[in-house]
Order: C-alpha cells, then sequence, then structure tokens
C-alpha cells in the first residue's frame, strides 16, 4: 500500500517508541502530527511532521483536537500516562493499581472521540505489552491494563469496520522509558531478556516496522503483532 499523501496522528509521538513511527511514516510521505503532552520541547522529522501539544486524557481538549485537525487515514497511541504501579500486588496502593489504568483510558478516549475524524478505512494502532500473556512478579497492574487493551481492540474491531484496529506488543525495549544510564542499563537490559530466545532489548525501529505492517495490511484487524524477541514463549 502507497501511503503518500495519506494523513495521521501518532499520540506520543514526541521520543521513543512513538518518535520512531513518526519517522517511519514521514520517510513513507505521510503527513504526520507527533501529538503528546510535551510536543513543544521536542524534534520531530519536518516538513513531513509537525507537533502538536495535547493530553489524551483531557477529553474536551482531545475532541477540539479532533474538530480542528481531522480528518486522519491511521491514528497510532503510544501515550504512557505518568500513573504506572509496580511492585508486589499486595503492597500496591488500590489508587496506584487504578493510576495504571491511564494508559487505557487514554487509548479508548483516542479512539472514541476521534471516530467521526477517521476516515471510512482508516487504521488504528494501539500498543499493549508482554506482560499482558506473560506477567512477571510486580507487573500485575500493567499486565492487567495490557490485557484490557488487547480486548478492548478485539471487541471493538466489528463495530467500527470497515475502520481497521490493531495492537503491538512490545517486549523490553530500549527507550528513554528506562531511566539507567551507562553500564547500569546494559545490565538491566542483559538481565532482562537473558532468557529470551533472543537475547537482548529491541529498538523502537523494529517496533515501528510492526506498527506499518498493521498501517499497510488491509486484511488485518482485532489482531495483536508481539515485537518482543520471543519473551512470550514458554
Amino acid at each position: 500500500m502507497n501511503l503518500s499523501g495519506k494523513r495521521a496522528v501518532v499520540f506520543g509521538g514526541t521520543s521513543g517508541i512513538g518518535l520512531a513511527i513518526v519517522e517511519r511514516l514521514a520517510a513513507e510521505g505521510v503527513e504526520v502530527i507527533a501529538a503528546s503532552r510535551t510536543a513543544a520541547k521536542r524534534k520531530v522529522p519536518e516538513p513531513r511532521a509537525s507537533r502538536h501539544s495535547v493530553d489524551v486524557l483531557d477529553r474536551e481538549a482531545l475532541a477540539h483536537f479532533y474538530e480542528n485537525h481531522g480528518p486522519f487515514d491511521i491514528m497510532v497511541n503510544t501515550a504512557v500516562p505518568s500513573g504506572r504501579a509496580q511492585g508486589p500486588f499486595a503492597e500496591m496502593t488500590l489508587d496506584g493499581f487504578q493510576s495504571t489504568f491511564d494508559k487505557l483510558w487514554g487509548y479508548v478516549n483516542s479512539v472514541r472521540l476521534g471516530l467521526t475524524s477517521f476516515n471510512a478505512h482508516a487504521s488504528l494502532v494501539l500498543v499493549s505489552g508482554f506482560p499482558a500473556r506473560k506477567c512477571l512478579p510486580g507487573s500485575s497492574a500493567i499486565s492487567t491494563v495490557g490485557n484490557a487493551i488487547e480486548g478492548f481492540v478485539r471487541a471493538i474491531a466489528p463495530e467500527i469496520s470497515p475502520r481497521r484496529i490493531n495492537a503491538v506488543s512490545p517486549g523490553i525495549i530500549d527507550t528513554p522509558l528506562f531511566a539507567q544510564e551507562g553500564m547500569e542499563r546494559e545490565q538491566f537490559f542483559q538481565q532482562a531478556t537473558g532468557t529470551h530466545p533472543i537475547p537482548r532489548a529491541g529498538t523502537p525501529a523494529e517496533v515501528a516496522q510492526a506498527v506499518l505492517f498493521l498501517i499497510k495490511n488491509d486484511f488485518t484487524t482485532g489482531s495483536v503483532v508481539d515485537v518482543d524477541g520471543g519473551a512470550t514463549l514458554p
């Protein structure tokens, strides 16, 4: 599929996986808006891409964004709100567990409020994560939210047809989300991925490649594509 001339919005598109997706779409000739809470502080690949500040949890602002910047052929949401509770479930506060679901609500908002701004055959892509199907100790909240996102994709795919919606499920990806630096960062990745069939961290570009596949493949909807180096395998 030739994407040249298409219009896209990538929420969370100014860093990490989101920025890699923006760069890949811009290289394909897509006019891209990289939207995030801190868009004004980040760089994007001009002239194909532009920046816009919007919080996917702010429904009024998000609706206003769609009204003023649509229509879109492509929507990708990689936004990760600040609330991400980790640690043993029995020790986690219920408020912390609940705050992790801001990711789901941001995704739901971006789909529901954008429906009238998505063209008839638009492609939508969300991001879950490998803990959705292989939960590690201390990741119960993240795992539960990932399951909800993947269930959401399967549930609404028939309702929004002929628009398509899919998800990618990344494993451990080398992004700014991991704050360690130097050898500590390398040691973390080695420890986290050492038992995986592909024992290394993935790159944002590798996730972006999977997103591009989902955008271009007209016969795929309600699906989840793993990009995790085999992390979910037994």
